[in-house]
């Protein structure tokens, strides 16, 4: 089928070969000419056969908003938008509402994989009509991993960027575990080989996992991460799990106070930050502060 997408950035530009290799078709636009295969919304949208889908692939908030709203002025009746960002799941409600009133329809989508995504495949979480769904779902198997698992249409509008919220709320408290953990190790004097006490936990145990052999691979590359500054940042989606935690009275008090924790990377050079950092760069590609 043919796509249009929006954003070929670190996400997007390995979505759209790992898509290309599934045999799809992929218009792609970005604001980096060097990246895109047309220069505006409207070519884009004018290269798409209808029924069209167009994804984007771009920052929430304002960026999205923007796209979405030029979007509509250039779609038909009958074609979707596919918001594949880290939206907010009450935008999504807003932008299936303003869409719709224009017969256009939507689906949000939650994507992890990070950087590794182009060859290991991208879990999906997806929320929207189950036409909508079904219409975009060519798509959603070229992105998934191989196998039985890695996708779902986790319910109605808003539910594929709720599920990928609390995903991402898990993540932060499954780091600062691991990064606790490490700098403890690192602080006695009995255990002299830290690395390979983690590289130790990667096969027979109950906490090993795909973040633990990311640990490894960052203490691999940097020892003890003397290169690193204790300094995290957090996407958002952390801020959210919590404040929809508070709203539904269910109580995370360990992703509560893992985000706390990136809070305090902001006041000193904090170790287990360091490892928080090194696991952010390790599958995501984020950026760290090196020191200087």
């Amino acid at each position: 089928m043919e796509l249009g997408l929006v954003g070929l950035g670190k996400m997007g530009g390995n979505m759209r070969e790992r898509i290309r290799r599934a045999g799809h078709t992929v218009i792609g636009y970005d604001r980096n000419a060097d990246l895109a295969d047309v220069h505006s919304l409207k070519e884009l949208v004018d290269s798409l056969k209808g029924p069209r889908v167009v994804w984007v692939m771009v920052p929430a908030g304002a960026a999205t908003q923007s796209t979405i709203d030029e979007l509509a002025e250039l779609l038909s009746p009958g074609d979707i938008v596919v918001d594949g960002g880290n939206s907010r799941w009450t935008d999504d409600e807003k932008h299936a509402a303003e869409l719709s009133e224009k017969g256009i329809g939507f689906v949000d989508c939650g994507v992890s994989g990070g950087v590794w995504g182009l060859e290991n495949g991208y879990a999906l979480m997806y929320g929207g009509d189950t036409g909508h769904v079904a219409a975009v779902q060519p798509i959603f198997d070229a992105l998934k991993p191989e196998g039985e698992f890695g996708s779902v249409h986790a319910g109605k509008v808003g539910a594929g960027h709720f599920a990928k919220m609390v995903h991402n709320g898990i993540e932060y408290a499954m780091m600062q575990a691991y990064a606790e953990g490490w700098e403890l190790l690192e602080k006695v004097d009995s255990v002299t080989d830290v690395r390979e006490v983690f590289r130790s936990w990667q096969e027979g145990t109950v906490i090993r996992s795909w973040l633990l052999d990311l640990a490894v691979n960052a203490l691999d590359e940097d020892e003890h991460l003397d290169r690193l500054r204790g300094f995290a940042q957090d996407s958002g989606e952390g801020r959210w799990t919590v404040e929809a935690a508070i709203d539904n009275a269910v109580p995370l008090p360990a992703i509560t106070a893992s985000l706390f924790a990136r809070f305090a990377s902001r006041q000193d050079d904090s170790p287990q930050m360091k490892m928080i950092a090194a696991l952010r760069n390790q599958f995501g590609g984020h950026a760290v502060e090196n020191k200087k």
